[in-house]
Parts: C-alpha cells; structure tokens; sequence
C-alpha cells in the first residue's frame, strides 16, 4: 500500500429521529482495496453519500490528496476523481454503451456529437481493463456482468483516484465475479484507492487488504485482512458470535400433508416439466446455477409471468393462478429477488407498503383504518427488528436489508400459509440475515411452508428440509438434507440435459 489518499475524519450526520453517523473515521491508502463492512443500517452507505456529495456532513474533515475538501454534489467529486459504482446499475437501457459512458459530457464535433471519438474512447477504456464489450451494443442487451464493467469503465473515464465498489457482485455469476476481481487487481496495481462495500465474507478475504467495520453509525475498528478470520469480522459488526452450521436433519415430521403440488409445470424455454411437492412445515431450498430457472418457476408459479401448462395443486385441490392475485386468494406469497421493483413501493411508508398486499381489511365504508394499519405495522417492526423512527417512516429512507423486512412483514400481515422467498438475504449483512433465517425456522415451525430460493450454498445447506436442484430449466435433482453437500448439489446444478 502506498500513501494515504483519502482520510474522513470525524464525520457525523443526522436525520430526523436518526444519528447516522457518530463521529465516524475511515481511511483509503493509494494501491489498496479497503472494505468498509457493517449491518444493514450500520452507517456505510451514508459515509459514503457524505464523500460524493450527496448528503452534507453535520461536521468532521475530509481531506483528499492532502487538501481539505468537501463536495456538494457527485459531479464535483467526479471531477475530483472520486466516483462510486453503485450496486443499482445507473445505465440507460436503449442508449449505447458508448453514449452510457459518456452521457452528459459527450464530444463535440461543431454542434454534433462525435459518436465516433465515444466509439473509439470507449475502445481504448476497455482494452485498458482487458474487457471485451462492443462499445456500439445496446445497454439492454448486455448482462449484468458487462453492464457492471461497463459502470467500472465509466468510472476510470472520469480518471478516477478513488472508486467506491457499493455490492458489486450481487447480482454477478461465479465468472463474472472472477472478471471483476481481476480488474480491481490491476486498477489497485495502477495505485488507485479503493473502498469495497459488500456483505460477502469470502469475498472480503480474497480481495481485500483491509476491513473497517460500522456499526450502528459508529467506528468499530480496523483490521488487516490476512491477520485476521471470518469470525473476528462477524463479531466486530454485530458484537455477537453467529454461528453457519448446516442443517443435518429434516424438521418435517413424516406424516406432515403436502399443502402444494406442482405437475409439469411449463413456462417457455427456462421452465420445462418442473413438477414436485411441499409439505406442511417445510423449508424447501431451490438451488441451481444462474439462468436455472428458479425464479422462472415461481414467477410462474405465482402468476407473475404466464404458464404454458402444467397443474398446481394446494392442500389437494387443483386451482388454477393465472394472477398474482388468484395466487395470494390460494394463500401463496411470494417475496421476490428484486424487491425495489416487484416488492416495495420506496416512496410511501413502511404502514403503506406493509398492508399493500391486504388494505381491504382496514377499509370501513369510504375510510381507510389508518389506527390498525399502523398496529400491525409496529407489531411486526418489532417483531422483525426493522430499523426505524416509526411507521410512518418512508422505505426508501431503510437500509436495504431493512426493506427486506418490509417485505416480508407485507406477507407475514396477509398470513399466506406458503411463502415463496426468492434470494431472501441478497445484499443483507451477517446480522441481519441471521435474523431472517431465525424467522424463517420459527415460521415453518409454526406450520408455514416455505420455498426458498438461493444462489449461497451455505444458506441452502443451513436453512432447507430438502433440496430441489435445477439446471437449464428443469429439475435435475431432489436432495434430502440428510444426504446433501456441496459437491453433490453442484453435479446436480451442473448436469447438461440433453
């Protein structure tokens, strides 16, 4: 590591009803990759957004290559070469990828932009990042992974000295989190500062150097990363030893009723002849690669996207779900992967979002029983832990994993008896994702039956009764937990169906 690029000093900010951040310090050196780790409402986004200018410090210091700054807007600390690639990719889907990286600050020929010198720029910015992406593609025909170079890319453009990666890697694939990797490598190899912000434990010990830990708006401390362990981490951020232990044994007694049964279910090319069975109480974990057509298969299931054929059965009685809403009259909840657009409406409160899914209990005549909403909200604000003023507090000012909770109080007021969670502790720290998987437990004890669809292994193995592999949109494999390892899940999520 190099000389200090960047130190925040003290740094305190308040919002009503709420002390963000408590005096907070926190260092980048040139040539190093420093993660910034904590809970979900522990403060690091709003160190963050304090840096680039999109909120404004109450007090403390920022000093940048040696001077005092402060910025009062992301452009000027654009300008200044501190950029931040979010984990909500911010590229407009029609433009070219060319047009995405330089929008706003275009060449000029005349009066005309120079498509051809952003053509040939972008060139030049992606042989220097080893990427192969056509600079004249459509930003909507790009996976996510280029999408996410292509942010990277934009980043370097400003001639970046410090970049700040906000989960860059949640939505990536093995592979293209080994690109990733791979390019953050050579940009700390060219000494640039990076700050690496990710819920990803094993993650943090392949690429970081340092881990600065928040929690709950304050300093923790700082730690070299090859001197120190996954727990010693862990205990910083949530002052408690949390322990992963995989599930060993089924907790569905064997005599416990199916409640849904799904028989050949089609739904074009990523849903082909999916059929199986949950039962009363059980936690049934939906494994496979990306593009196995987990999600596919509840989307279908549940109404969101149209079934071609295929029966469904719940508690014995063929139905039929052509809506989300014929699924939740079935008593079928579905929490999805991507709750800022299919969950949670972030500019009305959590009271709103919470009873969404079921306002016509709380309407009497023409008005809305605005006392019991808020009731069964704060019931499950604390019953779930959710971080917040109050129920009146609007969603998109929680921390992500907060949201999530939102999200699953919304199903847990409407009492559907089967749960669908897809990628329920995406982009939620350690913390929080313990108390999800203690609710989940406490739910199918309760006689709630739960899919549960997930891309961590860990999570697989801690959380399911039994296993349902995919692969190229079928089922490849059915694992009772008993029998089930890694190894095994992976042939089944690897096996080419002919």
């Amino acid at each position: 590591m190099g000389e200090v690029i960047l130190t925040m000093k003290d740094i305190d900010k308040s919002f009503p009803g709420v002390h963000a951040l408590d005096h907070v310090s926190f260092e980048v050196c040139k040539g190093e990759v420093h993660a910034l780790m904590g809970e979900n409402g522990a403060g690091k986004s709003t160190l963050m957004k304090v840096l680039t200018g999109i909120y404004t410090k109450d007090s403390g210091t920022i000093i940048y290559e040696g001077k005092e700054v402060t910025f009062h807007n992301t452009r000027e600390a654009q300008d200044a070469g501190v950029v931040i690639v979010h984990q909500e990719l911010n590229m407009i889907g029609d433009l070219t990828v060319a047009q995405n990286i330089f929008i706003g600050r275009e060449f000029m020929k005349g009066f005309r932009i120079d498509d051809k010198k952003m053509i040939a720029e972008s060139r030049k910015l992606f042989d220097e990042l080893h990427i192969d992406i056509d600079p004249q593609a459509k930003m909507n025909d790009l996976t996510v992974g280029k999408q996410q170079m292509c942010e990277i890319a934009k980043a370097i453009s400003h001639q970046a000295k410090v970049i700040i990666f906000d989960e860059p890697s949640a939505a990536l694939t093995e592979k293209e989190i080994e690109d990733l990797f791979a390019i953050i490598r050579d940009l700390r190899e060219r000494q640039l500062g990076i700050v690496y912000i990710s819920h990803r434990m094993d993650e943090i010990k392949v690429i970081t150097d340092r881990v600065t830990v928040m929690r709950d708006g304050t300093y923790v401390g700082t730690l070299i990363t090859k001197e120190c362990t996954k727990e010693d981490i862990i205990n910083m951020m949530v002052g408690r030893v949390i322990y992963e232990e995989p599930k060993t044994k089924s907790l569905v007694p064997p005599d416990a009723p199916v409640v849904l049964k799904v028989e050949h279910l089609n739904a074009g090319r990523m849903v082909q002849d999916v059929s199986f069975e949950l039962h009363r109480g059980e936690i049934l974990g939906f494994s496979g690669l990306m593009g196995a057509g987990r999600t596919e298969t509840a989307r279908a299931l549940f109404g969101a996207d149209p079934k071609q054929s295929g029966d469904i059965y719940v508690n014995g009685k063929k139905i039929e779900i052509n809506s989300p809403e014929d699924a939740v009259k079935a008593g079928i909840g579905y929490l999805s992967e991507d709750r800022k657009r299919y969950g949670i409406v972030v500019q009305k409160s959590i009271t709103q979002n919470s009873t969404l899914a079921c306002l016509d209990r709380y309407v009497n005549g023409p008005f809305l029983n605005k006392k019991a909403e808020r009731e069964i909200t704060q019931k499950y604000i604390d019953e779930l832990s959710t971080k917040t003023p109050g129920p009146d507090q609007l969603v998109v000012n929680l921390s992500g994993g907060n949201q999530q909770k939102v999200v699953i109080a919304k199903w847990l007021i409407q009492n559907c008896d089967i749960l669908i969670f897809d990628e329920p502790t995406r982009g939620i720290d350690v913390g929080a994702k313990n108390e999800i998987y203690k609710l989940m437990a406490r739910l199918a004890a309760e006689g709630k039956s739960i899919i549960m669809i997930s891309s961590e292994m860990t999570e697989i193995l801690r959380m399911s009764d039994r296993i349902l592999v995919m692969c190229e949109g079928r089922k490849t494999g059915e694992i009772p937990i008993e029998e089930a390892t890694q190894e095994l899940i992976m042939d089944k999520a690897t096996r080419n169906i002919q």
